[in-house]
């Protein structure tokens, strides 16, 4: 391997960088997702809804205020901002998870295109030095213009072997990513109809007649 990188010439050098790059924001990621999926709860965020369509929101803040359940934050931003705007909040409030959620993303979106980038140019540079090599010495030293075809493929191929699996993972991220926005997205919707429906019952009840006097 080490023979390799040093036939890849001098382009082998920000290819090392960006493998190493990938690899640390593809770990960082990964252990993002672990413990995201740890704190998930489902049971809570199905208690918390249930409590809210009872009336009891103070109840379902305190069920839900020491968890760390994307989703439960969401929803308990909207509870503590119900008098204001609970819609509001909550979309703020997921604006903010996704965000967490696909940090470094660009980066690694960067390191796929940039990769194969690099490796072709080191392409350009190794077929350059292999013509270079054969006007100067002629064919009859096919070895020394086989160095830089040499040179040409290694860095293609290092190219590649960076920006494939950086792909993998970065489209396994997203899709991570855009299934926690509809889950947010379902439950927020659930928790502003059920807030309609408080705000609708407490408006059909002062509008109620006075029977007294």
């Amino acid at each position: 391997m080490l023979t390799l990188f040093r036939r890849g010439g001098p382009v082998m050098i920000p290819l090392l960088i960006c493998s190493l790059f990938a690899v640390a924001f593809i770990v960082e990621r990964l252990i993002f997702w672990i413990r995201t999926n740890r704190f998930r709860d489902k049971k809570l965020v199905s208690r918390i809804l249930d409590l809210c369509d009872g009336g009891k929101f103070e109840e379902a803040y305190q069920a839900g205020k020491q968890s760390k359940d994307f989703v439960v934050y969401v929803l308990l931003n909207g509870i503590a901002h119900r008098a204001y705007s609970m819609e509001g909040a909550m979309e703020a409030a997921s604006e903010r998870v996704i965000k967490e959620m696909s940090r470094n993303l660009m980066i690694l979106d960067t390191l796929i295109t940039l990769s194969p980038l690099l490796g072709i140019f080191g392409t350009v540079t190794g077929i350059i030095f292999s013509f270079d090599m054969l006007g100067k010495m002629g064919i009859e030293q096919p070895q020394v213009v086989s160095l830089g075809i040499a040179q040409a493929l290694i860095t293609t191929a290092f190219g590649l072997a960076i920006a494939m699996p950086t792909l993998i993972f970065y489209n396994y991220f997203i899709s991570r990513v855009n299934h926690a926005a509809k889950e947010i997205e379902k439950n927020a919707n659930i928790l502003s109809l059920i807030g309609e429906k408080r705000i609708f019952e407490n408006e059909k009840k002062g509008n109620q007649p006075n029977d007294q006097g």
